[in-house]
């Protein structure tokens, strides 16, 4: 055993006494009994941090995150009367750990606020907007439970909710089906309803905010805690744009001293655009690009993405969509009762035809050069509207299929290069004359050739 193994299995067992999650008794009676045990007698020394920790993670001393952590020589695990168990993510507002209320009992989600975000003007706001979110009491929401500060650290402690949030359910598992998204949103939907009615603005709507429960219905996480990002001003939201670019109002980048629920209805449609394609609305480019797209530009028609998505429930994500406020859905409750057909029923939805004109048309489909004319002589006409997309009797454009699926194309071409004679003769009966006048041409002068030589050596052998 070198220094440094012994300097690291020192530096462990000296994590594990600090930490103060095992009795020190207890401890050194299990590593004796290790020790013991081992090929190597008593020397306690001998024992890695992987087999203590295995033996303490056996019995239930620590658990394998702790465990990791010690191992890495830290040994802090405690925010005020919170034990931290587990490492649940990190986003923009810090990190989130499971935890675990040491005389309650109550397994809880601890969010460490940002250090470098702790101004006296942010903390004023930040203890306003917790004292807000102590009332709250709905279903659909994250509830907190308490905020405290230990050391240098502030935190938030909200109930913890098993399962996963929105963007890494749809990234580990691809698009959900209408049904699915549309019982999700329409949860969400309920969550803001309840904080809209209360003047509350969640402002920072997004698939990462949206925790999904085993069950599959959702709760809302984070009202409020976009207010601890803001600056020094006597009100941190005064002129501020919060949110994330992917999902912002356009009214949020023109004004965002003004805005109101209606703002958090678009987030939460691009959300559920994302729900069910899989994409957000305006991939690519910079978080300043994002925003003029948000203002100026439409998305891809949802389905581009997703096929099987019925216009009615696409229309419903046009228009909580819609770029201005006053033409948008005017309440989360709407929002509720036009998802209820597929919230609450599981059979599948008849896909009709795409009329609604306020997604960028996707390009037509790359043709083989064969089929081109052919297409392009069965394309319907029709005017284009100011969205660049085609009038309603241009719907069938989304479906056109080739005549020969793309990839037997190339394979008839390959098929038909053999069995043409490259010199192929021009069509009609003079051009096919032509060519047999030229082979006969060719063949005669060869057969006599060959007769000739056999006329010869036969004669020879006669002689």
């Amino acid at each position: 055993m070198n220094t440094d193994e012994a300097t690291q299995r020192m530096n462990f067992h000296q994590a594990v006494l600090v930490s103060g999650l095992v009795d020190p008794e207890k401890y050194r009676s299990l590593v004796q009994s290790l020790s013991s045990d081992s090929s190597d007698g008593d020397n306690s020394s001998s024992l890695s941090a992987e087999v203590i920790s295995a033996e303490l993670i056996k019995l239930g001393e620590i658990t394998a995150y702790q465990a990791e952590q010690l191992r890495l020589g830290r040994t802090k695990f405690r925010l005020g009367p919170y034990l931290i168990t587990e490492g649940i993510g990190q986003g923009g507002m810090g990190q989130v750990f499971k935890g675990v209320h040491e005389v309650m009992g109550r397994e809880c989600a601890v969010k460490v606020l940002p250090l470098e975000k702790s101004t006296d003007e942010s903390r004023a706001a930040f203890q306003h907007e917790i004292r807000l979110q102590a009332g709250l009491d709905s279903p659909y929401l994250v509830r907190a439970f308490d905020a405290g500060r230990d050391g240098n650290v502030h935190y938030l402690v909200t109930e913890f909710v098993p399962g996963n949030d929105l963007r890494h359910l749809v990234r580990a598992n691809g698009p959900l089906s209408m049904e699915a998204a549309a019982l999700i949103i329409s949860d969400a939907a309920r969550g803001l309803q309840y904080a809209h009615d209360l003047g509350m603005v969640h402002r920072d709507i997004k698939p990462g905010n949206i925790l999904v429960t085993v069950d599959g219905h959702a709760k809302v996480s984070d009202i409020g805690l976009a207010v601890w990002t803001m600056s020094l001003d006597a009100d941190p939201r005064a002129g501020k744009i919060v949110g994330t670019a992917d999902y912002l109002s356009p009214e949020q980048i023109r004004d965002p001293a003004s805005i109101g629920p209606l703002s958090d209805l678009y987030s939460l449609g691009c959300t559920l655009y994302f729900a069910v394609t899989g994409k957000v609305p305006f991939p690519g480019g910079d978080s300043r690009s994002k925003c003029r797209r948000h203002c100026e530009q439409t998305p891809w028609h949802p389905r581009r993405f997703a096929s099987n998505l019925s216009e009615e429930f696409v229309d419903v994500i046009a228009d909580m969509m819609e770029k201005e406020p006053s033409r948008r859905i005017r309440s989360a409750s709407e929002v509720v009762d036009r998802l209820e057909a597929w919230a609450s029923s599981s059979e599948d939805v008849v896909v009709l035809p795409i009329d609604r004109q306020v997604w960028t048309p996707p390009p037509p489909p790359k043709e083989p050069s064969q089929l081109k004319d052919s297409l392009e002589a069965h394309e319907p006409s029709g005017s284009s509207n100011s969205w660049g997309a085609t009038s309603e009797n241009q719907s069938d454009e989304y479906s056109l299929v080739p005549l020969i699926p793309q990839d037997q194309a190339g394979e008839s071409a390959k098929i038909a290069s053999h069995l043409v004679n490259p010199l192929a003769a021009p069509k009609g009966a003079a051009g096919y004359g032509v060519a047999v006048a030229i082979a006969l041409a060719i063949a005669v002068p060869v057969c006599l050739l060959i007769g000739a030589v056999i006329g010869f050596l036969v004669r020879g052998v006669l002689d």
